[in-house]
């Protein structure tokens, strides 16, 4: 017999797909997915609070029709439709990712964030609860408290990868002599026809590393100060 006072009725009722479950999965999923799309959305990125729920919402539908074919049908297996779930959310990720004209990659912090908020719809849609509760507080915790810990350890580091443009082809050999001078050593030169210029100037994307110590700012700063270069950017 059902008793309102048995939480352990509860969470049977709430682990079988119901009404009650249906509604209490598909809310927690727009309440996790949510949360995890403003803090998106604060800063500016292209999947923002509907993204997340929206993709949370057809996570969390997608393993309650899983569960529902198995429990009333009596065949099927619990795993398929989840795992079609896990592949097929690549090409919504693939979609936040862009690659600028000066070969900078943003979005993919958000398109990590949408495949972990399809897991999080997956957890909540078979009813492991706790653990999507758990993962929303995690995510949350990694996207905001943790990008101020990114932010510092980059400032820090003795490694940049520069995008850089050059009144000429020569410039380029004066640029390596004079990073040698500074202590900083040039690697993976990649030289490209700068597209965002009507003359003849070149751009190239490389990687330096400080072998004496200096921050982020440093490094670019001195890459600034050389002779023929025209513009200067971290990617």
């Amino acid at each position: 017999m059902f008793s309102l006072q048995d939480p352990g009725q509860w969470l049977t009722l709430a682990r079988e797909v119901n009404w009650f479950s249906i509604l209490l999965r598909l809310c927690l999923a727009i309440l996790c997915g949510g949360i995890i799309g403003i803090e998106r959305g604060r800063k500016g990125r292209t999947a923002g609070f509907r993204t997340h729920v929206l993709v949370c919402i057809g996570s969390t539908l997608t393993v309650l029709t899983n569960q529902y074919m198995i429990q009333f049908f009596g065949n099927g297996d619990p795993a398929r439709l989840g795992a079609q779930v896990i592949n097929g959310i690549g090409f919504l990720g693939a979609g936040t990712i862009i690659v600028t004209g000066r070969h900078k990659v943003k979005g993919l912090t958000t398109a990590a964030g949408l495949w972990a908020s399809a897991c999080m719809g997956l957890a909540i849609g078979i009813g492991f609860y706790e653990a999507a509760i758990a993962a929303c507080l995690l995510i949350l915790f990694v996207n905001s408290a943790l990008h101020r810990m990114d932010s510092y350890v980059v400032a820090k580091s003795k490694v940049v990868e520069l995008y850089v443009e050059f009144g000429t082809v020569e410039d380029i050999s004066g640029f390596i002599g004079r990073m040698r001078d500074k202590d900083i050593r040039v690697s993976e030169l990649e030289v490209t026809k700068n597209t965002n210029s009507v003359d003849s100037s070149v751009a190239a994307t490389m990687l330096l590393r400080s072998t004496v110590k200096r921050d982020r700012m440093e490094i670019l700063a001195v890459a600034s100060d050389v002779k023929g270069v025209k513009f200067v950017e971290a990617i």
